[in-house]
């Protein structure tokens, strides 16, 4: 069977499982079964599959099929500038999450060198990024997963930024190494109830530890605010994530922790979703 062929009938599986992706994931899908970029998929259509290919082809569709997210398959998402390596260990790298890099660097812009936090470090997508952009700036990041740690040691060695960031594998309530100019953090803000709501893809596969938020969705959020007050240097900055309608509620929490709030960023779908403060 050629590589034009199968890309179809992998897209209509696809299709029938009503994912709306189904002509785009199915070529990525092949490109992984072959190893090759996409292009050489799509100038190549009538190149033939061996028995081999074809079976670990048709694997993936089937676990596509089953709601098993792309990025997972393949083990890699693109975020910012560069490609991070993925597991069923950490989040999926998100566009709205970019906003934190994009207001941090703007931050900076005039900074020579600083000490970055990120709590919740997952992949690293975000922290590395920032690092990946200023050759000066140093960072440390902290998760409770061991294998989000592992993980995000990997990315740093790929994006060569490994020399500049240590890691911790620690609590967020027990960590207390280190004071920093300024802190990130993109913490797990969704309500417990509402979890089985989100889509399949995200709910059966990507890691409860980094989506419950708690009764309130606000759980994990109140720690990472107490902890940043406590670590960050008096005047640093604190950029952190949140829900699309918890905004006035974090203002309140980060306000009684000594923050004044600098400004709340808005995501693609015009969502409330990043809020930058300073200590004061």
């Amino acid at each position: 069977m050629n590589i034009h062929l199968a890309i179809s009938q992998g897209s209509k599986i696809l299709r029938n499982k009503f994912i709306s992706s189904s002509q785009l994931d199915s070529e990525i899908l092949m490109a992984k079964t072959i190893n090759k970029d996409r292009k050489y998929i799509l100038l190549n259509p009538r190149f033939n599959l061996n028995k081999n290919e074809l079976r670990k082809f048709q694997n993936l569709i089937k676990q596509r099929s089953l709601g098993n997210p792309v990025s997972y398959l393949i083990n890699k998402k693109f975020f910012w500038k560069s490609e991070f390596f993925v597991t069923n260990d950490t989040l999926i790298p998100r566009p709205d999450t970019e906003l934190i890099v994009e207001n941090v660097l703007s931050l900076t812009k005039n900074k020579n060198k600083i000490n970055i936090l990120d709590i919740g470090i997952g992949s690293g997508c975000i922290l590395l990024s920032i690092l990946k952009e200023r050759e000066n700036f140093y960072g440390a990041g902290v998760d409770i997963s061991k294998k989000c740690i592992d993980i995000c040691k990997i990315n740093a060695i790929n994006l060569k930024v490994s020399s500049r960031i240590t890691l911790y594998k620690s609590d967020v309530d027990k960590f207390n190494l280190g004071k920093y100019d300024l802190i990130v953090s993109n913490p797990p803000y969704i309500k417990k109830l509402k979890l089985k709501y989100l889509e399949r893809d995200v709910f059966e596969f990507e890691p409860k530890l980094a989506l419950d938020g708690g009764l309130d969705g606000l759980s994990e959020i109140r720690k990472v605010i107490k902890k940043s007050s406590e670590l960050v240097k008096k005047n640093g900055k604190f950029v952190l994530e949140i829900g699309y309608d918890q905004k006035n509620k974090v203002i309140n929490l980060l306000k009684k922790e000594g923050f004044y709030i600098n400004s709340i960023q808005k995501d693609l779908a015009n969502n409330d979703r990043c809020i930058v403060s300073t200590k004061i």
